[in-house]
């Protein structure tokens, strides 16, 4: 790791000296400039941690001095010297945007300790601007249908709500990118949020995970843990497939819903916990209620305000936007952002049933952009995963019928007679399903 820069400005070579040695003797590197002009000149042509300015200098002032250093970088921390301090003087410093103002003489000790104070201040603002940029969240509602459209209206009606929020919707369409909004957009946005995926893991997980556990609690809990519950106090809890919830976990968490209180696994006391609930299922939890593998009084509670996310099927004129976002994201991830999308590959991404809904078409792009070195991409480049699951939820047989017809026809190349033969019906009874579903053949071939 590189050494910390200070950039030293001072117009007595002495002095200059002095600090530059002491600094360097503590592991910093000395950069040296006699008046504001060099000191600018330091700043455009190397990277400065924190800079030492003294009050006087042949061609001007460290007030003076300051917006300009400010402006090549904002949130340089400056120390400024001064053998003529007064309390106005120090106010307007501070209030220009210096870190420090200390008067001369100056015990070195002490200015070690407001510098490595104002390096520590600086480098925990960048962790806090670097912590949000990767919070930056995509958007849930991209697009213009209908569809997405009445999902915001309603997600906009709830988002301020403490009742439980329950998001439904089939697999990628994006239940944990709406859940992450909410959360956001609400009241407790500065509170912590956590998450966690209740599909397959066993009781002892979730109860340990979600309650945490004292130690001895079990073997192998040779300390204490706090739950996601204690670490989301005053903040929202994302149970993702909370139709998975074992059914002997479930009372626990009403009981977090209803009073607010739970027990680490091996305690013998409750403990008081404030979160909102967000939930989200590609179930029908009212089925699973009536089989007895949900519970119905959970069920009332987690289901207050339903969110239902449309899947790609259902709002096919969002394709291209979202399309057009993710591959700007890819583009930026992989360093190539002049990626883009061509319209050939636009109409096949348009034309295709997307079973996995946006993970699969992220998935999509992700794998068109690494296997090709093209800068736009083309149809040619897109690879569907023919073997992806159904959408889950309850289909319609003309939408099973649909989808096993699309298949066939791609698999086949678009060949409508190759296809009747797989399909065991006449080519012309083919043609007519496929006038009737809109899939001509030239049409599917392209898919």
């Amino acid at each position: 790791m590189a050494q910390s820069a200070i950039l030293i400005v001072d117009d007595e070579a002495a002095v200059r000296a002095a600090l530059a040695e002491f600094l360097e003797a503590h592991g910093y590197a000395a950069l040296l400039a006699e008046d504001c002009q060099a000191a600018q000149e330091r700043l455009r042509s190397a990277a400065v941690d924190a800079a030492i300015v003294d009050y006087s200098l042949p061609d001007g002032n460290a007030l003076e001095l300051l917006p300009r250093l400010l402006q090549a970088s904002p949130r340089l921390p400056i120390v400024i010297l001064t053998g003529h301090g007064t309390i106005d003087l120090a106010v307007r410093a501070i209030k220009e945007g210096a870190e420090h103002f200390l008067t001369k003489p100056v015990e070195l000790p002490a200015l070690l300790v407001v510098l490595e104070r104002a390096l520590a201040n600086a480098r925990n603002q960048k962790r806090q601007l670097a912590g949000r940029a990767r919070r930056r969240r995509p958007d849930p509602f991209l697009g213009g249908s209908q569809a997405i459209r009445s999902l915001r209206e309603e997600a906009l009606r709830v988002r301020a709500s403490d009742s439980p929020v329950l998001i439904k919707g089939e697999t990628g369409v994006g239940k944990g990118v709406l859940a992450e909004w909410l959360h956001a957009e609400g009241p407790r946005a500065e509170e912590p949020f956590v998450d966690l995926n209740c599909a397959g893991l066993s009781r002892e997980l979730l109860e340990s995970e979600l309650f945490g556990h004292e130690k001895g609690a079990f073997t192998g809990a040779a300390l204490s843990k706090p739950g996601l519950l204690e670490i989301a106090h005053r903040g929202s809890v994302f149970l993702d497939e909370i139709g998975d919830l074992d059914l002997q976990v479930q009372p626990k968490l009403l009981k977090v819903l209803e009073e607010k209180r739970f027990r680490r696994l091996g305690d013998v006391r409750d403990r008081q916990v404030d979160i909102r609930l967000i939930a989200a299922t590609h179930h029908d939890l009212a089925q699973l209620q009536r089989q007895n593998r949900f519970r119905s009084d959970l069920y009332f509670r987690v289901s207050a305000l339903p969110l239902v996310l449309p899947s790609l099927r259902e709002r096919p004129e969002d394709i291209p936007a979202l399309s057009e976002k993710l591959l700007a994201d890819i583009a930026v991830e992989l360093g190539r952002p002049e990626l883009t999308l061509g319209k050939d590959a636009a109409g096949a991404l348009s034309e295709y049933a997307w079973p996995g809904n946006i993970r699969e078409l992220r998935n999509v792009l992700e794998r068109a952009a690494l296997l090709s070195d093209a800068a736009q991409l083309g149809r040619r480049q897109l690879r569907f995963d023919f073997s992806a699951p159904e959408p889950a939820g309850d289909a319609t047989l003309a939408e099973v019928e649909r989808r096993h017809i699309e298949r066939t026809l791609r698999e086949e190349g678009g060949r409508v007679e190759r296809a009747a033969r797989r399909l065991g019906v006449p080519r012309s009874s083919l043609y007519q399903k496929l006038k009737r579903l809109g899939l001509l053949p030239g049409a599917a071939s392209k898919i």
